[in-house]
């Protein structure tokens, strides 16, 4: 599951993170996932949503050396997944440098990963979590081009996720970089050509927010892994949404 949650300092009135924590949580816990993969996380929220998300463990990295924001955090299920190894680097051009940021990237940008083992198979899995930039667009193909460079350390068929917000349509030059490194779109694997319609919409669900209505969030896999369905999460509770994103949900199994 991924899910731009919305930090909690937006100046979003009635849709503040205090009103919408509660119902946030639910919807997240209403899909059962194994692994959720939140952007934007404030320091706040990792405490809101670690006390309410019961029967996950937690693992982020914080964002810049003078916050205490993990912003790309990571929640998974103990009782299906054994946590081997975790880390995060910067989309940069200096990836081990915390806070770094490259090309115009008007903010910093990370990507958080948890290599996890399913105990009832026990097959590895690696999960990368994201968020690239929303004003550059070269900081979104270079931080893709990072992020690439960093999948391809494993073997061609290890089974990795990719989760986040990439800030980016599927036209746009970024997402390409993700398919042409051999990452596929959960979505498309599971409904064919053409893409869920809009993720983003500023709280107003169907009514969106006119042309900035788009595409932003995406699950990709690649290596033995193959998704089996997919779902965009459009709940709201009279008239109000989790956040001003939809999150996005994909099922995979292991293959091959």
């Amino acid at each position: 599951m991924s899910c731009n949650i919305r930090y909690e300092q937006g100046t979003d009135g009635d849709n503040d993170w205090a009103h919408r924590k509660e119902f946030c949580a639910r919807v997240i816990l209403s899909r059962e996932a194994d692994v959720i993969c939140c952007q934007e996380v404030w320091e706040g929220q990792v405490k809101d949503l670690r006390e309410r998300l019961d029967g996950y463990a937690w693992l982020g990295t914080v964002d810049e050396p003078r916050t205490r924001r993990p912003v790309n955090s990571i929640f998974y299920r103990p009782d299906r997944l054994d946590l081997i190894s975790s880390g995060a680097y910067w989309l940069s051009q200096t990836p081990h440098v915390c806070g770094s940021r490259s090309w115009e990237s008007a903010c910093v940008r990370l990507a958080t990963w948890a290599r996890l083992i399913e105990r009832a198979s026990g097959t590895e899995l690696r999960v990368v979590n994201t968020h690239l930039d929303h004003v550059s667009q070269a900081a979104r193909e270079g931080q893709a081009g990072v992020i690439n460079e960093d999948a391809a350390a494993y073997a061609q068929d290890f089974p990795q996720i990719l989760a986040g917000d990439m800030n980016a349509e599927a036209d746009n030059p970024a997402i390409q970089r993700f398919l042409d490194a051999g990452w596929r779109d959960t979505w498309q694997r599971v409904h064919g050509p053409g893409g869920p319609g809009p993720t983003f919409h500023g709280f107003d669900g169907p009514a969106g927010t006119g042309d900035n209505a788009v595409r932003l969030d995406w699950i990709f896999a690649r290596g033995r892994l193959d998704a089996v369905a997919a779902e965009v999460v459009r709940d709201q509770a009279d008239g109000r949404y989790p956040s001003d994103h939809y999150f996005m949900v994909a099922d995979v199994e292991f293959c091959g």
